[in-house]
């Protein structure tokens, strides 16, 4: 390979198209007009996708085709999120076929430096383009997407683009029954033999009709078996669609061959029926998925609530669906923004990393815009939505790769694994039965290839693990236990270990008594004391919050809340602290009890002491777990409850004063000796913890309390329900276990009676989508039926 060379001559450049100035760079016997465009080519050539040069010529963007997404009342509307370096746009992408298509995209940061990442999901056809709009435009990476071959769509109609797809494909359904009716009436003579009793010319002719009629067929109605077919082996990519097309363009050929040298009247009619039961069955399968998919209901249930702020400044918890444009909302410290808003009060830091990944907070201004999925660092501020909330949207910062666990339970790689592989093992047996028939019965040869490809599907293999494990999620978000993908019921399955937090987990934040003891506090600290705790969502400030009853708090200044710590504010030039004693009086705690001890200007006033009430059903709980799993409490209280609680979780696993950062180097030391673990807290002190363990779970009395780090919600209430949720979805994992068995036994079973000759094409094309169908509703209804047996529906 020739090195880059300097030559002073204006020619096209073989990677862009655009013009080269009067410097080109000459690699590879090629013309580049910068060393980048050579760079993105050697990429190409590294991951054999050099063939894109050519699928580009396919589309070919007309000049200014994007040049409407500088208008910034367009581009608004579709960026759902942007800031000076940080731009967010859901592109659709409906050429994207295979894993090659996936590795590009994912990697488009390295054919321009201003793309920061892409997110793809692969079978929606969907990406979450992140960009730097100081470094590009949307409107130039729109063009270079289309020059390789991805043109984008902005569509917000995704109901649209389904109703055309079953169009689409109610069309080729149509084409593919016309045709096959038709081949199988011109053929009812030799169905009867009454081609045998005379001129055989009639036959003859009806046979070519009969070639004819599988033209539609082939070029049409089964024209995306091919297609698919074809891009993934240009990527080098063998998918499931190849066997298919085999079995197909193996039916005709042998036809036309027997029509062509009058050795028999051919196969048209099976190939016609294979075409088109296998469209049936991808219809069914359509309908079969949409009927039992749980993602609907699962964001349905999805909980998340706001205080909604009336018109009489009354403050009301109201579900983010309630909400429309133009309400007032008021969020506190540490509370995900769940619409783009406008601020109308208070001093907001928006930390933006659940929507950019990076930890940054950006202090915005008074009417300025704050955008869904920030998260409020410091006092309580009030916005005005400007855009309706998405659930979606929630869920997919939820489901954001920062928080991605890669640790999943081996079920589901044996999966992938074996259906990866699937396709070649097909194609093998295709060829060993082909070369075993020539020798016996070469008749039976084109039969037995054709049914063998048609009759194999890893599909079922693929779908039993995402149709079980999503029925679970679905079910237990019913039951109040919140799960943010169904990869979290196969880690919950998996884990060994289970590890406590004390307050707010195993005690309610609902129930108990708060006493004040110490100085009189004047109207102005109790006023100030209230504001505090209604900037906070942790369990203890609810709790003294609404102890307080002041009607209307004080307007604080640089308030701030210090996790596993405690509170600060300022007020009239006064310095408040609320938080543990030895954070506000600098002594280390020698109180008993649960406390939270206040000062002013340094001068501890006294504190409130709290008394609370465990978690009805919780000694029954841990009874039950410590036979299976084993069970550890981690508290950032001091210990005098540890002889109330040794008589439930035992003395030597209870460890007190741990601060967050002691739990999350705990949860680490567990995870470096092999173990699985758990962890429930209340998803602030404990979010460090929550994400670095195999399953974390925050539970809640609040509603309003949401951690994207976390793995699942729980409401307090279903605390008790844990025992329930670990053994169901062992089920689950049973389940999926099974399905897996149930598919590979009818592969098995399907491919040994196509080798053995006994399987026709036309059957192979009926029992291909019913395996399939057969396997998710298997999945679901054993889940149904596991979810029952454990009282959960």
């Amino acid at each position: 390979m020739s090195q880059g060379v300097l030559l002073e001559k204006q020619i096209d450049c073989f990677h862009c198209g655009e013009l080269c100035e009067e410097l080109t760079v000459v690699h590879d016997s090629k013309s580049f007009c910068c060393h980048g465009c050579r760079a993105v080519y050697e990429l190409f050539q590294e991951t054999d996708l050099q063939d894109i040069y050519d699928a580009r010529k396919e589309f070919k963007t007309k000049q200014g085709a994007y040049e409407h997404l500088n208008n910034p009342d367009i581009l608004n509307k579709l960026l759902s999120f942007q800031s000076d370096d940080y731009n967010k746009v859901k592109l659709i992408l409906p050429a994207v076929h295979c894993s090659s298509c996936v590795y590009l995209l994912e990697n488009l940061n390295r054919l321009h430096n201003g793309v920061i990442r892409v997110n793809l999901n692969f079978t929606k056809k969907e990406a979450d383009l992140h960009y730097n709009p100081a470094k590009v435009s949307l409107v130039e990476l729109s063009e270079l997407l289309a020059s390789i071959g991805y043109p984008p769509k902005f569509d917000a109609e995704p109901q649209k683009k389904t109703s055309q797809a079953t169009s689409r494909l109610s069309m080729k359904i149509g084409i593919a029954a016309f045709c096959f009716g038709n081949i199988m009436l011109l053929s009812f003579p030799e169905y009867f033999g009454f081609d045998e009793l005379g001129d055989n010319t009639f036959s003859r002719f009806f046979a070519w009709i009969n070639i004819a009629l599988t033209l539609p067929i082939i070029l049409y109605a089964g024209n995306d078996y091919f297609i698919s077919a074809w891009k993934g082996l240009k990527k080098g990519f063998i998918n499931i669609d190849v066997p298919i097309a085999l079995g197909i363009l193996t039916l005709f050929l042998r036809s036309l061959y027997e029509v062509i040298t009058a050795v028999g009247p051919g196969y048209q009619d099976s190939l016609a029926g294979l075409v088109f039961f296998l469209l049936i069955g991808k219809w069914f399968q359509s309908k079969t998925y949409d009927n039992l998919s749980f993602e609907r209901d699962y964001k349905s249930y999805f909980p998340l609530a706001v205080l909604k702020q009336l018109e009489n400044k009354a403050e009301v918890s109201t579900p983010i669906q309630d909400l429309k444009p133009g309400d007032k909302i008021m969020v506190r410290n540490e509370e995900i923004i769940p619409a783009d808003s406008v601020l109308l009060d208070g001093v907001a830091h928006i930390d933006y990393s659940f929507v950019t990944g990076e930890s940054r907070p950006v202090k915005v201004r008074k009417n300025e815009i704050i955008y869904a999925g920030g998260r409020q660092i410091g006092e309580r501020i009030l916005l005005k939505l400007t855009k309706p909330t998405s659930h979606s949207y929630l869920t997919e910062l939820w489901n954001n790769p920062v928080f991605k666990k890669t640790d999943l339970f081996n079920v589901t790689l044996l999966i992938n694994k074996v259906s990866r592989y699937f396709t070649l093992i097909v194609l093998s047996i295709a060829g060993l039965a082909a070369g075993y028939w020539l020798m016996t019965d070469p008749k039976q040869v084109w039969t037995v290839i054709s049914a063998v490809l048609i009759v194999a599907c890893p599909c079922a293999l693929a779908l039993s693990a995402p149709f079980a494990n999503g029925n679970a999620i679905r079910i237990l978000g019913r039951n109040k236990f919140y799960l943010k993908n169904a990869d979290v019921v196969e880690c919950l399955s998996s884990v060994d270990t289970i590890v406590f937090d004390k307050t707010g987990t195993i005690t309610s934040t609902n129930s108990g008594q708060v006493n004040y003891e110490g100085e009189t506090l004047e109207a102005m600290d109790t006023a100030v004391l209230a504001a505090m705790t209604a900037n906070s969502t942790h369990p203890l400030s609810k709790q003294i919050g609404e102890s307080l009853k002041v009607t209307e708090p004080a307007i604080l200044q640089n308030f701030s809340e210090k996790p596993g710590l405690g509170l600060t504010a300022q007020y009239n030039n006064n310095s408040y602290k609320l938080g543990s004693e030895e954070w506000v009086s600098g002594i280390k705690g020698t109180e008993k009890g649960t406390k939270v001890f206040i000062s002013k200007n340094k001068d501890v006033l006294g504190y409130f002491c709290i008394s609370y009430t465990y978690r009805k059903g919780l000694l029954e709980l841990v009874q039950k777990l410590r036979k299976r799993y084993e069970i550890l409490i981690l508290s950032g209280d001091n210990d005098h409850e540890r002889e109330k609680l040794a008589s439930v979780f035992g003395d030597r696993d209870m460890y007190f004063n741990q601060s967050p950062d002691d739990k999350l180097q705990f949860v680490e030391k567990l995870q470096q000796k092999g173990k699985k673990v758990m962890m429930l807290g209340d998803g602030l002190n404990d979010a460090g913890a929550l994400k670095c363990s195999h399953v974390g779970i925050a539970v809640t009395d609040d509603v309003a309390s949401f951690s994207p780090a976390c793995d699942g919600i729980v409401l307090g209430e279903k605390l008790s329900w844990i025992s329930k949720v670990l053994e169901f979805a062992s089920n689950a994992r049973r389940i999926v276990m099974i399905s897996f068995i149930i598919s590979f036994a009818y592969n098995v079973l399907g491919i040994g009676l196509a080798v053995s000759g006994m399987l026709t094409p036309l059957i192979a094309a009926i029992l291909m989508p019913v395996s399939s169908i057969s396997v998710v509703v298997f999945a679901t209804l054993g889940i149904n039926y596991m979810a029952k047996k454990r009282h959960l529906m």
